[in-house]
């Protein structure tokens, strides 16, 4: 590892949601793997306020309290290499570190939602000695000023089947039809899933009795959104422990989404990754799983979703499953420790030698 082994790195992680609190729990794992010593400390979840700008101010200034008092009581004589996790996370730091991020503020707070993030982020972005987007499309939208030099390396946040040979699980062990994850239900596009599963579903007769699952919000959240959290055909499962959410992903023949934005989309990689065809309208941003889908089977990738998700269980594609999981091979944590071993952990150490 050209002098990276026993290398020291900190993980900040702003830990808002589930997925990046796991996102930043494979990444420590991998360093370790790799031969770094890793560690994570995550900001204290701050109360709810109203804005978007708001909760963005309160998180990052949490996570500068947490790097402040993780710094203090370090009584090394050098500083850890410092990764921060998310530009939010980076808005305030304390020392300088590398970033890692699956969208930027300049791509996800538009307008008055973020008014003052975008410019101390693009900021943060040129002092920044690394950037470590999750896919290249996180890259979208930063100036040449940004990425100069080599500083960009992408590094994929890794996902795997949940069990051994989940994804060879045939469409007849799956009892499920469909389901969906609907955290934050407006961006998900959970009105969209509705509308197409209602009338898929009062269309085809092999879908009689059928179900849609809808995990990741409750009833109340489903409500709070102006949606109805249960009828005929629909069930709300709310949010689940992972190991919980993945064994319902087992059990599924669909997944269907149809997201207003999709920053990452992990759970449509996880989808693939135990088996499940993907149904999915097309969303801006860096939304990884959709090249993916679309190279899998153009006709479940549509703005009219109601007529991918009838394709999807009228003309099922063949050997879909099996491509998915060759299509994944760069996300599994194989590939990532490879990337982490051969760039991140040289670069790393070359940036702690300089500071």
């Amino acid at each position: 590892m050209s002098g990276a082994d026993g290398l020291e790195v900190l993980i900040v992680s702003l830990g808002s949601t589930a997925g990046l609190r796991a996102a930043d729990e494979e990444l420590r794992a991998s360093l370790e793997r790799c031969g770094a010593r890793a560690a994570i400390v995550r900001a204290r979840a701050p109360r709810p306020v109203r804005t978007l700008a708001l909760t963005d101010l309160a998180w990052a200034r949490a996570t500068r309290a947490q790097v402040a008092l993780a710094l203090r009581a370090d009584t090394r004589a050098r500083p850890p290499c410092l990764i921060y996790s998310t530009t939010t996370a980076a808005l305030l730091w304390p020392l300088a570190g590398a970033i890692r991020f699956d969208s930027t503020a300049a791509a996800n707070r538009p307008g008055r939602h973020g008014v003052w993030q975008r410019p101390l982020e693009r900021k943060r972005l040129r002092e920044a000695p690394l950037l470590l987007p999750w896919s290249e499309g996180s890259l979208d939208g930063l100036s040449p000023l940004e990425t100069v030099h080599g500083r960009a390396l992408v590094v994929p946040v890794p996902v795997e089947p949940s069990a051994t040979g989940a994804w060879r699980a045939p469409a007849a062990a799956r009892e499920i039809a469909a389901l969906t994850y609907a955290a934050n239900p407006r961006k998900k596009g959970l009105d969209r899933v509705l509308a197409a599963w209602r009338r898929v579903r009062s269309e085809l007769p092999s879908l009689a009795g059928q179900e849609l699952v809808v995990a990741g919000a409750s009833a109340r959240d489903l409500r709070a959104a102006g949606l109805e959290g249960g009828e005929d055909g629909v069930r709300v499962v709310g949010v689940l422990a992972h190991e919980a959410y993945r064994a319902l992903l087992r059990r599924a023949r669909v997944f269907v989404c149809a997201p207003r934005r999709e920053d990452y989309g992990i759970a449509q990689l996880e989808a693939l990754a135990d088996g499940c065809v993907l149904v999915t309208t097309p969303a801006p941003g860096p939304y990884a799983a959709l090249p993916l889908a679309r190279a899998l089977d153009t006709r479940l990738v549509a703005d009219d979703l109601t007529a991918a998700l009838r394709a999807a269980f009228e003309r099922p594609p063949t050997d879909y499953a099996e491509r998915a999981h060759e299509a994944l091979a760069p996300f599994t944590r194989a590939a990532v420790d490879g990337v982490v071993a051969r760039e991140l952990l040289p670069r790393l150490a070359a940036s702690a030698r300089l500071s």
